[in-house]
């Protein structure tokens, strides 16, 4: 039996210039953060030679080609895996909430077939096979950052060529930088979940017309990492926070609403500097930057919120556990 744990992500500044549709004609780049919060896979052997898939619900089925899961399937056909096994999922957070699931999923199940196979595999090789399942074999509407920070970890700033290839370079910077980020970002659960495919079909549709905006999105990031690497005035990262979410909202109407600018207004006014609904918009996570000592007023502004806490990871993807006969 294999176990795998797959860390969620934070993305700060620059996501939509992951999407082909931008980084074809130039480079993409998104500052991103791997959390403290998994997506648990586990691969066992099946007697009997069937496959039983346990995610929301449970499938039964005598090959791989027939399990409904997209994601489960996909990885399965193009590993050319047609043994038996027993395969289950278990998240810290929920699907369909902005926090990378749908990758983290597919990097930790690519990571759990590949151990339980005896092959041994690279971070670099996990993103790149995530990115074959997800968008080019499934069409997925998305970009490719989550592929990556959920396979290398760590604080990560990412660049996307037109050639394809994908840079993940880790931001250099103070352990006491890093930790104090830490203690300045505060994040919530505002409750709704949302289907990403049809916001990100929306925002992939004006890819073109909104470059001026994404542009200014990989700046955005690249002046976080300077904030990081160079010792700056740390609450400088929460007004890029803030103006990064201000183009963001300007891209697409569909990535946020009036309940959520209601709930990013009440924690601006309540002291934070900054902050931005996390993925692709319409629901999910809200997400901070707020000195400690005004943290309490922030909090007590969005009592109708989850708050999550939360911590930087600096691992990937990862098996936690090799155990049985393989």
């Amino acid at each position: 039996m294999i176990i795998t744990r797959t860390p969620f992500r934070v993305s700060f500044a620059g996501g939509g210039s992951d999407l082909q549709a931008f980084w074809e004609h130039e480079p993409g780049a998104v500052l991103s953060t791997a959390i403290d919060k998994y997506m648990y896979l586990t691969v066992k052997r099946r007697f009997g030679g069937t496959f039983r898939v346990s995610y929301s619900r449970t499938e039964l089925t005598d090959r791989a080609e027939q399990i409904e899961h997209p994601i489960v399937r996909e990885c399965l056909l193009l590993l050319g895996i047609n043994q038996g096994l027993e395969i289950v999922s278990v998240a810290d957070l929920p699907a369909q909430s902005g926090m990378g699931s749908s990758s983290s999923f597919t990097v930790g199940r690519l990571h759990a077939l590949y151990a339980h196979a005896g092959r041994v595999t690279s971070a670099k090789r996990l993103a790149e096979t995530a990115c074959q399942v997800e968008i080019d074999r499934l069409q997925e509407p998305i970009g490719k950052q989550d592929q990556y920070i959920a396979a290398f970890g760590g604080l990560q700033f990412i660049e996307f060529h037109p050639d394809g290839h994908v840079s993940v370079d880790p931001v250099i910077c103070p352990l006491q930088t890093r930790q104090e980020l830490g203690r300045r970002l505060v994040l919530f659960f505002t409750g709704i979940t949302r289907n990403a495919r049809e916001v990100l079909t929306k925002q992939k549709v004006g890819t073109g017309d909104k470059r001026q905006a994404l542009r200014q999105l990989c700046q955005v990031a690249r002046d976080m990492r300077n904030v990081l690497t160079h010792g700056n005035d740390l609450n400088e990262f929460g007004r890029l926070l803030h103006a990064a979410w201000e183009i963001k909202k300007s891209m697409e109407v569909s990535i946020s609403n009036s309940a959520i600018d209601a709930w990013y207004e009440r924690g601006r006014e309540a002291g934070a500097m900054g902050g931005k609904l996390l993925g692709a918009g319409s629901g999910g996570f809200l997400l901070f930057y707020c000195e400690p000592h005004l943290q309490p007023k922030l909090c007590g502004a969005l009592a109708d919120l989850v708050r999550v806490p939360f911590e930087l990871e600096p691992e990937g993807s990862k098996v936690i556990f090799v155990g049985g006969d393989l």
